[in-house]
């Protein structure tokens, strides 16, 4: 006779329990990941994103940006944390007073050595599922950010740092890369 090895799940209930440890805890299907701190070139890049982004959509009144750490609550076993959020006005109904509830319009992720194939898969399938429209990928290692249409999941194009960036989320963003990297 075998054994039939079950999995634990857990909740967003299960999260808001656990001790604060510095780590980032996100949930994907019920199972439990963590990640620690990413480093601080990560962090500046991060940054710099989001001062971009953030100003131009105030200016444009398109939305609010949110970092990292803020939960994504997708479902009651989906939750994730990107490094970068941008919720339109349209989708305001799903900020909630301490994190989103459904979808945001765009979802940024900075790429880290150990969350690559975490960030260009498993997450990319999973924001795709409930309805992310946009998704960025940053690579800081070789300066490029793919962005993606998760309505579609195709890649639309890869900005390098003497490009322009500016997207279907931001039209006409102009966000000058070589400023970021």
């Amino acid at each position: 006779m075998s054994v039939v090895e079950k999995k634990i799940l857990f909740t967003y209930d299960d999260l808001l329990n656990w001790e604060d440890d510095k780590f980032r805890h996100e949930l994907i299907e019920g199972e439990h990941f963590m990640t620690p701190s990413p480093n601080l070139y990560h962090q500046k890049i991060s940054i710099k994103l989001a001062r971009y982004v953030s100003i131009y959509a105030e200016e444009k009144d398109l939305g609010e940006v949110f970092t990292a750490p803020t939960d994504v609550v997708l479902s009651d076993v989906e939750v994730l944390v990107p490094d970068l959020l941008f919720v339109s006005n349209k989708k305001r109904h799903i900020l909630k007073e301490n994190y989103i509830h459904g979808a945001p319009d765009l979802i940024v992720e900075i790429l880290s050595p150990s969350s690559v194939h975490y960030d260009k898969v498993v997450k990319f399938k999973r924001y795709a599922y409930y309805g992310v429209l946009e998704y960025w990928l940053v690579d800081p290692e070789k300066h490029v950010v793919e962005v993606y249409d998760l309505e579609q999941q195709k890649l639309i194009k890869v900005f390098s740092t003497d490009a322009v960036m500016n997207t279907r989320t931001f039209p006409d963003i102009h966000l000058p890369l070589e400023k970021i990297f």
